[in-house]
């Protein structure tokens, strides 16, 4: 390079000081010239034959307008075909100038071939153009390669998504970098990106987006709840998801329990409902309570009788049940008068009174309070179970001289019935006085709890 930079100034300074005077006489030249007696005028010299060796070891030598090159053996000039006028250096034999253009030498094609340079050949308008050695198969490149033309020549690459290792293309491995969200996998040459199941690949081919199950038609058979990479199936109230994972079976909420209802659980679907023996109506939506025929009207009892509500129904009793020598004094009081014969060894009064409890009661349990109506002075009263209680149900605790507490002693299920004569006592020492009453209490035990 250093040779060509030399020669192309040493050519320029040549050609510069080579203008002739016409009216120049004298026969002398500049360096690298000589003059030519038949043409009479300077002509160049050839200094790669005069000069022995002018050019040492790898290096050629090249003529040229006052001098020469000295250039790598590899290396070919491309001449042009014109002859510089007589008058100016270089006109003759032996140089030519190095130019740009591809122009061919006179000569023709022959002497084109060993005039291109490496790389290109003539063509038809004897101009140098590029070979193309990869479409000419002429190149030298590994089959892993790909053989990419440039001018004058060629370059070994490596397709995209190898490298090369010595000789050899080698793939690429992307997914070492982790370039992918989820999963990368490598192919020759090139890789790419999966999803892990519900999840989509987005727009930039390596990020996973999430799919919503539930607007693409998942198969829950009640709600559907979307997920980050899944969905979850859920179900009504009153509903249970299946072993499926996506249907709802009904629950069956009465085999839950035996206390969600009062009296009976009915299982329906998605829900239950409670239910009420007759006698009986719904208090919310569970609980039972007793209905009074009584007062409601729904009782089937005459105008002689008297109606008396119990735990699920009514009664219908005498409003008389004064038996002689007892006289009726109302609806549910009978007396009968110490002058009356007959009444010398009663109680001097009877009074009815109807109640009702429920089954299974817990015990003891204070159900009913007997209450003096007179009271005389230095007198005392005293309180038993006088008839009815033969199996020992009940007892009489005194409160004190004028009442009395029924207690009820042992638990009784219904229904059945009971009618205890309670008798009160009354002693007055002072006047040597005793009399006593009786309260005929009927109680009805309810066939429930409730």
């Amino acid at each position: 390079m250093l040779f060509l930079l030399l020669g192309l100034v040493l050519s320029l300074r040549t050609a510069i000081s080579q203008q002739v005077d016409e009216a120049v006489t004298y026969m002398e030249c500049t360096d690298g010239y000589e003059w030519d007696h038949k043409r009479e005028h300077c002509r160049d010299v050839n200094e790669c034959e005069t000069i022995p060796g002018a050019c040492k070891g790898a290096m050629k030598c090249f003529n040229h307008y006052g001098g020469y090159l000295c250039l790598p053996r590899s290396a070919s000039i491309v001449t042009h075909n014109d002859v510089p006028p007589n008058n100016e250096p270089g006109g003759g034999d032996g140089a030519s100038p190095l130019i740009a253009s591809q122009q061919l030498p006179e000569g023709g094609a022959n002497s084109a071939a060993t005039a291109c340079p490496q790389g290109y050949s003539p063509n038809q308008e004897e101009q140098c153009v590029d070979l193309d050695e990869c479409q000419l198969d002429t190149h030298s490149c590994q089959p892993s390669q790909e053989c990419v033309n440039t001018q004058g020549g060629y370059n070994c690459e490596c397709p995209e998504g190898y490298r090369l290792v010595g000789t050899e293309c080698i793939d690429i491995n992307e997914c070492r970098s982790r370039y992918c969200q989820h999963r990368c996998v490598n192919s020759p040459g090139s890789f790419t990106c999966q999803c892990e199941p519900g999840f989509t690949l987005g727009g930039d081919n390596r990020s996973c987006v999430d799919v919503d199950e539930c607007e693409m038609g998942a198969p829950c058979e009640q709600r559907c709840f979307n997920t980050y990479g899944s969905f979850l199936c859920r179900c009504e109230q009153g509903y249970e998801l299946s072993s499926d994972g996506q249907t709802c079976q009904d629950i069956d909420e009465c085999s839950y329990s035996n206390y969600l209802c009062h009296y009976e659980c009915v299982n329906e679907a998605g829900r239950f409902s409670c239910v009420c023996p007759d006698g009986y109506q719904l208090l919310g939506t569970r609980i039972c309570q007793d209905v009074n025929e009584c007062e409601t009207g729904q009782h089937q009892c005459s105008d002689n009788q008297l109606c008396t509500n119990i735990y699920g129904g009514f009664r219908c009793v005498p409003k008389n049940q004064c038996q002689e020598p007892y006289v009726r004094v109302s609806d549910n009081r009978c007396l009968c008068h110490a002058t009356t014969a007959g009444c010398q060894d009663k109680p001097a009064s009877i009074v009815y009174r109807y109640m009702s409890i429920t089954s299974d009661r817990s015990v003891p349990s204070d159900i009913f309070q007997i209450q003096a109506t007179s009271i005389y002075p230095g007198a005392y009263n005293t309180f038993r179970i006088k008839a009815g209680d033969e199996q020992g149900d009940f007892y009489i605790r005194q409160i004190n001289n004028i009442s009395a507490m029924l207690v009820l002693a042992k638990q009784v299920t219904g229904p059945q019935d009971f009618v205890l004569d309670l008798e009160m006592v009354t002693v007055n020492p002072v006047m040597s006085y005793q009399s006593s009453s009786v309260l005929r209490l009927t109680i009805y035990v309810g066939p429930y709890s409730f």
